[in-house]
């Protein structure tokens, strides 16, 4: 079968360079006892270098002709090609319950959904690894006060800790982006519970972000009762890129409070 033909709007640039490829499998080197789900292997450059080096790789594929060409050329994959959207699958029942991880060379076009996917399942996920836009990998591992740190940065961090390894060139891809791309790894850190209403928190988190240039005491008055009084803590003359983790905690245990939520 030939070479699959790139399509634009699934948000296709194949991977072309092998040594990049072995890069991206070797940061799953410390699991390779656990299940590996590739996100939208397209030609199969990073399930090669996965299968070598002996994990057990299920993928998800979308595009039809590259399910084709991965079952025509990667037999060993026989029944664990999963012709989907990774978007809309219940990823437990792929994986048959069991903890895995995740890696790709993910779409630009979709990347950060995937991440917010990924956060959905973080109890059955110890490590994710991957390529996408740069700037997206940026913001992904961005700490507090940089312009970049935003709702992901924060989200993401609560659960896991995010490492920015490389950048790849726009030149080792079929067709070449007009940026350049980022590979990072998010490892499981020991945060089992929050210590507040996780679906405030992300309310929190989100709404500050969505008025960024507004101190806390503004972006979050909605979130608050009409007769609330905001005392004098600091954290309301904030913006949202100053907070920690910790601190946005902090923040939703406050309002919670204020709203007259008991936390377990």
């Amino acid at each position: 079968m030939q070479n699959v033909k790139p399509k634009k709007a699934l948000g296709q640039h194949f991977l072309t360079d092998k040594s990049i490829a072995a890069r991206i499998a070797g940061t799953l080197d410390a699991y390779k006892g656990i299940p590996v789900l590739e996100v939208g292997p397209g030609m199969g450059v990073l399930t090669r270098f996965l299968l070598d080096g002996g994990h057990d790789v299920t993928v998800v594929e979308i595009d039809k002709e590259s399910v084709a060409y991965l079952e025509e050329n990667f037999p060993e994959l026989k029944d664990r090609i999963v012709g989907d959207d990774f978007l809309r699958m219940d990823l437990s029942a792929v994986m048959d319950g069991r903890k895995f991880c995740v890696i790709g060379n993910y779409p630009y076009n979709i990347s950060s959904q995937i991440f917010f996917k990924i956060l959905d399942y973080k109890d059955m996920i110890p490590c994710c690894s991957g390529m996408l836009q740069k700037e997206v990998a940026e913001r992904l591992a961005a700490r507090p006060g940089s312009k970049v740190y935003g709702i992901l940065s924060v989200l993401l961090q609560a659960w896991y800790d995010v490492e920015y390894l490389f950048t790849v060139s726009e030149d080792v891809f079929n067709p070449p982006p007009k940026v350049k791309s980022g590979v990072i790894r998010c490892t499981r850190n020991g945060v089992t519970s929050l210590g507040c209403d996780e679906k405030l928190f992300k309310t929190v988190v989100k709404t500050s972000f969505g008025q960024r240039r507004k101190t806390l005491r503004n972006s979050l008055r909605g979130l608050l009762p009409p007769a609330a009084a905001i005392d004098d803590d600091p954290v309301w003359t904030m913006r949202p890129e100053q907070l920690s983790v910790s601190q946005f905690v902090d923040l939703t245990l406050k309002i919670a409070g204020m709203r007259g939520i008991v936390t377990e």
